[in-house]
């Protein structure tokens, strides 16, 4: 079976990424070249002429319409051939694959799937991102790995303890408790360390917001939404000053700080995938500064996840066959794969789905 299902939104650009220009980008192995209207909305095309097959992006915009850089043909914003040079009847089949394209929570989401399926209502929520409570921002990294060793990386974050030491990781994430639910679209793994010294990145910041120092209580709640997006809700808080949840009551974080970081991870092909990553915060929201300096801080930690994961994919690829081991705190990632396996499944007619692969359990 293919790797990613088609049926679902992916996040092709930043929003500010799509202007009156042709941007070429590469979805689920899917070559698609993107351009803003004049009335500010987002046409999304095969990158294909009809004629030739030279990549539309080499063309020219004018008046919402795509020029091919070979012969002239011109197409307009629904894929639809408008012009053929020397000759006044147009071939009725002259047109290229117009993809369902949406701006939302400051991306550009595109459906590469059946445009039948395509409800906006299913487009994952990332409302943080443009909420006017949050401040944040964030960037694109194209990683050379299969898209789900990054959601791989998120589901379990206990490698902090290890890739990111000096920053946000801490012994107290690799031994801490968590549960790990499901559903049929999600998959969530909660994580509260109590009464803890807090790491160099959250110490900070909470120094910065609040005045405060010493001990916290800090949360990490990962929530995978298939296929491809997982937000991650993050804080600390004055150790005992009740925030961690107490029978069945939600805590007080009014007296820490608290993050969402953003992740939505669009697969370019088997063995590469776009990144889309933001950081938004509920405290000093009119602090400008601030927020170019946690989107370079955040920058470079992922850096870190990159290299691993960027090895990680050279190691499999010398490996053919292997199956991984899974651990306890594989849990999450397990449920996500699954998840996504399912939609694949369904889109996989049946005579071509392979048996079963056993997992194997340390």
């Amino acid at each position: 079976m293919k790797p990613f299902p088609l049926n679902a939104w992916y996040a092709a650009a930043y929003d500010v990424e799509v202007k009156a220009a042709l941007l070429g980008r590469t979805i689920c192995g899917q070559k698609i070249v993107m351009f803003r209207r004049k009335d500010a909305s987002v046409a999304a095309l095969e990158d294909a002429c009809w004629h030739r097959l030279l990549p539309l992006s080499k063309g020219r915009l004018r008046d919402d319409q795509i020029t091919c850089g070979y012969h002239g043909l011109v197409f307009d914003g629904e894929g639809r051939c408008t012009h053929m040079p020397s000759q006044e009847t147009l071939n009725p089949s002259a047109c290229v694959r117009a993809f369902p394209v949406v701006e939302k929570h400051r991306f550009v989401w595109v459906w590469p799937g059946d445009p039948a399926l395509a409800d906006p209502a299913k487009i994952p929520d990332l409302h943080w991102n443009d909420d006017p409570a949050w401040a944040g921002d964030g960037k694109l990294i194209t990683v050379k790995c299969d898209y789900r060793l990054v959601l791989d990386n998120l589901m379990d974050l206990t490698h902090e303890t290890y890739v990111h030491g000096s920053s946000i990781g801490q012994l107290a994430v690799a031994e801490a408790p968590f549960v790990a639910t499901h559903g049929n679209r999600t998959a969530t793994v909660t994580r509260w360390m109590e009464d803890i010294d807090p790491p160099p990145f959250w110490a900070g910041q909470l120094k910065h917001a609040t005045g405060y120092e010493g001990r916290v209580d800090r949360w990490q709640i990962i929530r995978f939404e298939a296929p491809c997006t997982i937000a991650i809700d993050v804080g600390v808080a004055p150790a005992g000053s009740g925030a961690p949840p107490k029978d069945g009551r939600p805590g007080d974080r009014s007296k820490g700080v608290n993050g969402f970081v953003l992740n939505t991870i669009t697969p370019e092909t088997n063995k590469t995938c776009h990144y889309f990553w933001a950081f938004a915060r509920n405290y000093c929201l009119g602090e400008q500064r601030l927020t170019h300096e946690l989107r370079e801080g955040v920058s470079s930690i992922f850096r870190e996840d990159e290299l691993i994961l960027e090895a990680q994919q050279q190691a499999i690829d010398e490996r053919p066959g292997y199956s991984f081991y899974n651990l306890n705190i594989d849990a999450g990632s397990m449920w996500a794969r699954r998840l996504i396996d399912n939609m694949v499944r369904a889109e996989t007619p049946a005579h071509e789905r392979p048996g079963a692969i056993p997992l194997r359990a340390a």
